[in-house]
């Protein structure tokens, strides 16, 4: 996989938006202006939010990720060569989680309810 793997899987979600707030180089995914995927400058992978610090240690002990820098241990960072599969899931989640825990406001706004 590739950043650009990361871009269509984003960009195919609900009102995801792209910003640039950690630099050049640095994609930041939100939804409701809140984070939920980034890709740093060196591509290396993609961290997202998981539902807990539990399940972030359980998938970094599995392999299938490691710990997302900069980031709250409840955030993982898959590596690109991941499978699609498991990369679109991964996102998938991350982008849900943030989206549920905006505000009524925030999602109303979003046309969510």
């Amino acid at each position: 996989m590739t950043r650009d793997t990361v871009t269509r899987l984003c960009k195919a979600l609900p009102h995801a938006t792209l910003d640039h707030n950690f630099g050049p180089g640095h994609d930041s995914w939100k939804v409701g202006g809140k984070l939920f995927a980034i890709v740093g400058s060196l591509g290396h992978g993609v961290s997202v939010k998981t539902d807990s610090v539990d399940t972030a240690r359980m998938l970094i002990d599995a392999g299938a990720a490691a710990r997302a820098p900069y980031c709250h241990a409840s955030w993982v960072n898959v590596p690109l060569d991941a499978a699609e599969d498991e990369l679109a899931h991964r996102i998938g989640v991350s982008h849900d989680l943030v989206l549920a825990s905006l505000t009524r406001k925030a999602r109303e706004a979003l046309g969510t309810g």
